[in-house]
């Protein structure tokens, strides 16, 4: 039987198989590679302990947090704390680059509306869904239960933004779990660690912490391919000079990029974070490769 597995507890394996759950453990050859949350699985049940026979072919997989199939990854920001932007910039690079879709939500709307018209602005040529809500009211709630309908996801982005209670407002029937859950995690307790899938009508959330503080280092790609990840760069860049144009130290008369910055055509501070990524990545490659 195929199912997925939305849990891991030690070396025990809740999965679900349509309405039936089963916990399982691996068959030894998999212990080396390893099962994780998220993944589609093979079980027998013949034994007198149901056993994970194999694993299907994955989308990708994290192992900060242990998860792999991640279908879409919900940015969360809010005008109070005072947005990172450097944050939402990395979280939708890391989705891109793991072949994962990128949400906005910008929260607590009711605080201040000019964040919204900025985000707007900055990200509508980035990310294919920008939604605006307020978790205490349940605004705009219903629009992102939409968007996440069908969808392995999860919730990141700075601590006090609001994740907790959206992810409350949609998993009602789970929402004392996910709260002490989200506790433990706002308090550095578990939060690498815990990984586990929620389900309810139609949406499939999970709860786990790690994704925030995501090291560019650790992205899969070289310096030189950072620009093809930045969606609102791909277009204007057919216009630089030089095939190669990282948009960096290439003069303004060459790069397009840079002139689209400058006529206020792209955010200046979006790139100015463009800029700080790529010397991180930069560096990394001039570290492993002389």
């Amino acid at each position: 039987m195929k199912g997925l597995v939305f849990k891991k507890v030690a070396n025990q394996f809740w999965v679900k198989v349509e309405k039936d759950t089963f916990i399982c453990v691996a068959r030894g050859n998999l212990k080396a590679n390893g099962i994780f949350v998220g993944d589609e699985v093979e079980i027998n049940t013949e034994g007198d302990l149901p056993i994970i026979e194999k694993y299907y072919e994955r989308k990708n997989i994290f192992i900060r947090p242990p998860l792999t199939n991640l279908d879409a990854l919900v940015i969360t920001l809010a005008q109070i704390p005072a947005p990172d932007y450097m944050i939402v910039d990395k979280l939708i690079l890391f989705s891109l680059c793991y072949g994962v879709e990128p949400i906005i939500v910008v929260n607590k709307i009711d605080i201040d509306a000019g964040i919204c018209e900025y985000v707007k602005k900055v990200y509508s040529k980035v990310v294919k869904n920008i939604i605006f809500t307020n978790a205490k009211t349940g605004e705009g709630v219903e629009v992102l239960k939409n968007a996440i309908k069908g969808k392995l996801c999860a919730f990141a982005g700075q601590s006090a933004v609001g994740k907790s209670a959206l992810v409350n407002s949609i998993l009602k029937e789970h929402a004392s779990k996910v709260g002490e859950l989200s506790i433990k995690n706002e308090k550095g307790k578990n939060t690498t660690r815990h990984c586990e899938i929620f389900f309810e009508d139609g949406c499939y959330i999970t709860d786990t912490a790690g994704f925030t503080s995501l090291d560019e280092k650790l992205l899969p790609i070289a310096y030189y391919e950072l620009p093809y990840y930045y969606p609102d760069y791909v277009k204007i860049m057919e216009g630089c000079k030089y095939k190669s144009c990282v948009h960096v130290g290439e003069s303004q008369t060459d790069c397009a990029i840079k002139r689209a910055v400058l006529s206020g055509e792209l955010d200046k501070d979006r790139y100015l974070r463009y800029k700080e990524i790529y010397k991180v990545l930069n560096e990394k490659w001039v570290r492993t490769h002389g």
